[in-house]
């Protein structure tokens, strides 16, 4: 698959994050639950972003943040999302490209802003974020690129455009698109609360249109109602050809059929900010897949990625995982 100009395509939620620290004590004067991802309207955003620390400004997106990390390793990637005409705006579309991903999906001119993600960040490490998706779920099927679809290996939709009608639209033109011109069709749950909102009709997504499933364990556990993660594996390689569920500091676990391999986490001195942590993941995994690599090389591309990034501040790679890959006898 290695003769097509992309490796990954990626559609998703076009996000500046904001990210500050905080106590917990904030979380609960905010009405925030941990570790959780919330929609917040246009308002909420505002005063939260009043309340918080100082913050750093990062493009960002859960699939952004992925590509990102594509284009990191060096591999070729795409980008499907929707900005605003305003600084925020600018400011995406300049950090995607300068990260090497092409993205050409026209802003939107009227309606509105970018959307940002408000990130605190415990002490422990652990994020909770509250999201204005502004532009973001503006994203239509008339915004996909069937032709750039055509020309990459895997597209990689983002869970969290299950929320919004119209972007769910462009989620399942993009799945039919990649199908059609014979490509893969990954998906990520993204978040434990949006498979609560939409397990039904995931489920159905999954069987009739995926192809590879990322998840974490607490989106494993929700979308099968379970808490046996043997038997969660179990069902979820039934239903697509090849999986991966993330387990933290345990590491990930990657099924295909009846094959189960553990792949071990890579250690990290200190963790500082667990944001991205499974959008880089995917980057190493899904860029491993596209370059037929075993899913044990896959998922250890996946578990590197991840090591680097919640090692700092921020939802991309600081240092090129190309680099990083290398010193660990890891080819891409």
């Amino acid at each position: 698959m290695t003769d097509l100009r992309y490796d990954v395509c990626a559609v998703g939620n076009a996000i500046v994050d904001v990210l500050a620290p905080c106590d917990p004590g904030f979380l609960t004067a905010q009405q925030l639950a941990p570790g959780s991802m919330q929609l917040v309207d246009e308002a909420q955003s505002a005063a939260l972003y009043d309340a918080m620390a100082p913050g750093v400004e990062a493009s960002g997106g859960s699939a952004g943040n992925t590509v990102a990390g594509v284009a990191s390793f060096g591999g070729r990637a795409a980008y499907l999302g929707k900005v605003s005409e305003d600084t925020l705006g600018e400011v995406f579309t300049h950090d995607i490209r300068a990260a090497g991903v092409a993205f050409e999906t026209a802003p939107l001119t009227a309606g509105p802003g970018t959307g940002r993600c408000l990130i605190n960040v415990t002490p422990d490490g652990q994020r909770t974020m509250a999201t204005f998706l502004g532009a973001a779920n503006q994203l239509s099927a008339d915004d996909v690129d069937a032709a750039m679809i055509a020309e990459s290996a895997i597209v990689y939709l983002e869970g969290y455009l299950f929320d919004p009608a119209p972007a769910r639209a462009a989620f399942e033109r993009a799945a039919e698109a990649a199908h059609q011109a014979g490509r893969k069709v990954a998906i990520t749950l993204s978040d434990a609360f949006v498979v609560e909102r939409w397990r039904a009709e995931l489920l159905a997504f999954i069987e009739a249109s995926a192809d590879i499933v990322l998840a974490n364990e607490a989106e494993l556990a929700s979308l099968f109602q379970t808490e046996d993660f043997e038997a969660g594996c179990d069902r979820l390689a039934a239903m697509v050809e090849t999986a991966a569920v993330t387990r933290g500091e345990k590491g990930s676990v990657v099924v295909s059929g009846d094959r189960r391999v553990a792949v071990e986490a890579y250690p990290v001195g200190k963790v500082i900010d667990t944001t991205g942590a499974g959008d880089q993941y995917a980057a190493g995994f899904l860029l491993g897949l596209a370059r037929g690599k075993s899913l044990e090389e896959a998922g250890r591309l996946g578990s590197l990625a991840a090591s680097e990034v919640i090692a700092h501040w921020g939802p991309r790679p600081q240092v090129s995982l190309k680099g990083l890959a290398a010193d660990k006898g890891l080819t891409v």
